[in-house]
Formats: C-alpha cells, structure tokens, sequence
C-alpha cells in the first residue's frame, strides 16, 4: 500500500512496511549542508517525494572496509547489520517516519523522536534494531534520523569559526535541525508538535543530554528518554579551540594547505588522515565528541524541566557506573523514571550488552537471529507500552503494567524499575554484582 499526504514542504508518498497497519515514510531529507557547514532546513521540494527507500547513510569506518572481516567489530555486525545493504555519503541528511496506517491531520498523535548512538563516529537510523518500531500500533508516531559522524561532523578549525561565527559540532546542529524539521511538519503525518519526546541511546542519550541543556532547543520538545549514556557529557566535553591542534595534525596528515583544499579531500583520504591521528595523537580519542561553543553547548546551561526516562543494561560498559549517573540524575531532575534493563539476551553468553535493550523498546524482536522466547515478546510489548505511556502523558504508567514510580530522593524514594528475568518491578541494583560483571565483562561497546 502506498499512501500520498500533503505536507509544507510538498506532497510526499510512504509505503506500508512489516509492522501491521503502518506507513512507513523513508529517507525525508531534512536539510542540506556542504563539508563543515551548518544544516539548513528544507523548506519545500518539487513534485512528489518517494520516500518509500532509505537515504545515505552518513560516512563513517564501515563505508570503507568489510567489517564483517573486522573481529572487533563482528558482534554487532552480525547482531544489527549482517545481511543488509547501506549506502554512504556526506550528503546524509534524511530522517524516516512511522505512522498508523490510518492517521490523518488533526489525530495530535505523540511523537518520538530517536537519536542513534554510535560514540559520534557510526550508525544510521535504519539498522535492523530501527527497521519497524511497533510504537504506531500503540498510538506513536516514530521518527529516526541520520547526522553527520566523525570527522564529517564534530571537526573543528580556526578557520571555520572566522567564516560561521563558530566550529564544531556539526552533527548536533544535524539533529537540531531534524527535531526542527519535524515540529514544522509532523502534524501533516498526524502527529502533534507540542508533544515531542526524543530519545537515544550512549552517544545518542549523550545527545539528548545535550539537547536538554541547549537554549537552542528550548520549546522543540517535551519529553527526553535517555538509555546508556546519561551523565557522560560531563566528562567527555572540552572546548572548539582545545580541538584545533588535533584538527591541523589532520590536515597536515593530508597534505593539505588550505581550508578549500581540505573541504575538497576524497572522504576516504579525510578517514584515512583522521584515523591515523585519532590511534597516534594524544587526546585523538576524543577528537569527535561535542565541544563547548557556547552557542550550543553553553556553560553551566541547566537541563530542562520536562519528563525524564533514564537508564541502562546490567552488562553495559562500566555498568555500575552508567548506572549510578542515571539514578544521579534522576535524584536532580523531577520527574525522572530510572530503569535498569537485566535480561539475558538468548544465543549466547553476553547478557544483557550495551545496546542490547534497543530491540525490546523499539518492539523490533522478529528481525532479530536471537532465539527469542515467549518472556522476551512480553517483555518488550511491556516496555514498548511503557514508553508510549511516556510519550502520550510524561509518565509510563498504565493500567495493564507493574507500576512504575520516579524518582523522589527527598522522600528517601530511589529504586528504580527492573527490566528482564522477572516480572518488572521496582527494585534496587545489586551494585556488587554490576562490579564483578564490569571486571569480567567480555562484551563490547559501539
């Protein structure tokens, strides 16, 4: 089934997709940028745009080189991306929709908008973990959207600040301008611009941190979920101008003389030179991580006063630390609702991995190789109904879940709700245990 609605922009046509009863609306592109330039909004398009495919990934490692031949990559290959096809390019700025089939103007649906993760560096908003939330089948309209990574989006130069006024963090701009995006058009799908949540996982929950402290934002949306990466920005942030001895190593590294020279590199030179100062440089680890511009990310900038999701997996990356700083920032920011997601994923030994949560709350367990079981489909149809609470009211409560409390650390209130082997219930992590697992933890992060 394919399906036309009008929208500001122009006319559009989706298509239906596997989930049941829903149109999917693939590869919208949202804005337009040039290399170290900042997005700027589409505004309207010519004739009908086909949005029944997906647009370009944005370029990152494995546009070039086989990682299914990589074996620090091979886990999530084969967990999120084996057997598929993705294309690249820095011309990656599109996003995708999910509607009810039936949704028209004036239904004022909810709306989530999801930021991948990917440590800043890779991802898209289509893997197969992405590939169908079910959150339409609960009254939800689902958006994903792709952002310039690596160098292509957090580079920052003397040079581009003397011609923007400012450098760096291209990629949250990116996101700005999709949620944007969104707001201006997504009652045309119809969903409800005054209730927007967003949400994302380790680098995309460090976004959404960062977002939630923008003055940039403020009014764009509502409700902010974030999962495995709460907390981090404050330890992960420096300023533009810190970066720019990193930043003309690389372009050392390519040769190249001028900023023109440099925006002209073959994008696989521009990888090559900045992979190579990332593994040589001192400090290149954090060479694509957010800055301090004080434009977007502004200091002593307060988070907004909305509803919080936050939380994490048992076998995350340093979990009894992701852990504590989600529950941290629930005892500072009223209403916050802290999850800790505990189940062992079936297949193999890993546990519960960082990102391992995302099929569960995306619902999108059947395109998983995972022998999942009967208590994994429960399980998600529980969180997947948590969250659209959430989205709908600011509270994930509903009738036909175990109750779920916030956070109220003036009333000695901090369990938090655990997800997994069990029934949910609310509960307090066994900090001993996420310690032994950080010290024999054999999965990896991405």
């Amino acid at each position: 089934m394919e399906k036309i609605i009008a929208t500001p922009c122009g006319e559009i046509k989706g298509t239906s997709c596997n989930v049941p009863d829903t149109i999917a609306y693939k590869g919208i592109r949202y804005a337009t940028a040039g290399r170290w330039e900042y997005p700027k909004q589409v505004k309207s398009w010519e004739g009908i745009y086909d949005a029944t495919e997906y647009g370009h990934c944005a370029y990152q490692a494995r546009a070039f080189y086989d990682e299914s031949k990589n074996p620090k990559k091979y886990f999530y290959y084969t967990e999120f991306r084996k057997g598929e096809t993705y294309t690249y390019s820095e011309d990656c700025l599109f996003l995708n929709i999910w509607t009810p089939e039936t949704a028209n103007r004036g239904d004022n649906l909810p709306v989530i908008v999801y930021i991948h993760g990917g440590s800043y560096t890779g991802g898209c908003g289509f893997e197969k973990h992405f590939d169908g939330p079910v959150w339409p089948t609960k009254g939800v309209i689902a958006v994903t959207i792709n952002y310039r990574l690596g160098p292509w989006g957090f580079a920052c130069l003397p040079e581009l600040k003397e011609e923007a006024g400012h450098t760096g963090n291209y990629g949250l701009f990116d996101q700005l301008t999709a949620i944007k995006w969104v707001s201006d058009n997504i009652t045309a799908f119809g969903g409800n611009p005054d209730n927007i949540t967003i949400m994302g996982q380790s680098a995309g929950a460090m976004s959404v941190q960062h977002l939630c402290t923008s003055p940039l934002s403020d009014g764009l949306f509502h409700k902010a979920v974030m999962s495995s990466g709460c907390g981090l920005n404050n330890f992960l942030i420096g300023t533009a101008e810190k970066s720019y001895g990193f930043w003309r190593e690389v372009m050392k590294r390519t040769g190249c003389d001028s900023l023109q020279q440099f925006r002209n590199l073959a994008p696989e030179k521009l990888y090559e030179a900045w992979l190579a100062a990332k593994n040589e440089v001192k400090g290149g680890a954090m060479s694509t991580f957010p800055v301090k511009d004080e434009l977007f990310i502004v200091s002593g900038a307060k988070p907004k006063v909305i509803p919080y999701m936050v939380g994490s997996t048992s076998h995350d990356m340093a979990p009894p630390v992701i852990h504590s700083m989600a529950k941290k920032w629930g005892c500072k920011n009223e209403p916050t609702f802290v999850w800790l997601f505990d189940r062992m994923l079936p297949g193999d030994e890993n546990g519960a991995w960082h990102s391992s949560d995302l099929w569960y709350w995306f619902g999108t367990l059947p395109n998983c190789w995972r022998p999942m079981e009967e208590n994994d489909y429960r399980l998600s149809d529980q969180m997947t109904s948590y969250l659209c609470n959430f989205a709908k009211k600011g509270n994930p409560d509903g009738d036909d879940l175990p109750i779920w409390k916030a956070i109220v650390p003036i009333m000695g209130r901090k369990k938090v709700l655990i997800l997994g082997e069990k029934t949910p219930r609310m509960g307090r992590a066994n900090l001993p245990k996420l310690i032994k697992t950080m010290l024999t933890n054999k999965a990896v992060g991405e």
